[in-house]
């Protein structure tokens, strides 16, 4: 069985990942969920191509596992560049609020909650600058509502002009 994992095509980076993974890789990665039913999998087997060895039994995977591939490549991202936001916006070609958006996600996607709101540091920013990133945050409230489809085209473009 052939198959090909995906990835979101709204993140331009997916498509790098898939490719550079093929190039260092000639197994897939291992399904997290059911293609049919969408439910977790769980591993029942795992062998040795060295000794041909065959271990039976229900074996856990990571928090990592049941990431999908844009947001393992964003770690991937974040790892290389120490965590350093400017880098990882330079490198991915994305701002600010799109890079924390995915680091928000990643962090829910491994099973913990945000906390604190929308606060990463603790330096009070100026008014202006706060007033600009409430902008930017609701921006990407929206976009995300739409993409959900929790609200149509018509009210995400009226919420954006009253921005």
């Amino acid at each position: 069985m052939n198959k090909k994992f995906s990835f979101n095509e709204n993140f331009p980076f997916g498509k790098e990942f898939v490719k550079e993974y093929h190039k260092t890789s000639a197994k897939y990665p291992v399904l997290s969920t059911c293609p049919v039913c969408h439910h977790e999998l769980s591993v029942v087997k795992l062998h040795c191509e060295s000794c041909n060895t065959s271990l039976d039994g229900h074996f856990s995977l990571s928090k990592f596992n049941y990431l999908d591939t844009d947001k393992l490549y964003f770690i991937e991202v974040f790892v290389k560049n120490r965590g350093n936001i400017k880098a990882i916006e330079k490198e991915m070609n994305l701002s600010y609020p799109t890079i924390k958006k995915i680091l928000d996600d990643v962090i829910v996607g491994l099973g913990y909650t945000l906390e604190g709101g929308d606060d990463v540091s603790q330096q009070q920013p100026s008014p202006q600058s706060s007033q600009n990133e409430k902008s930017k945050v609701s921006r990407t409230e929206i976009l995300d509502q739409l993409e959900k489809g929790a609200i149509s085209v018509a009210d995400a473009v009226e919420k954006l002009g009253k921005l």
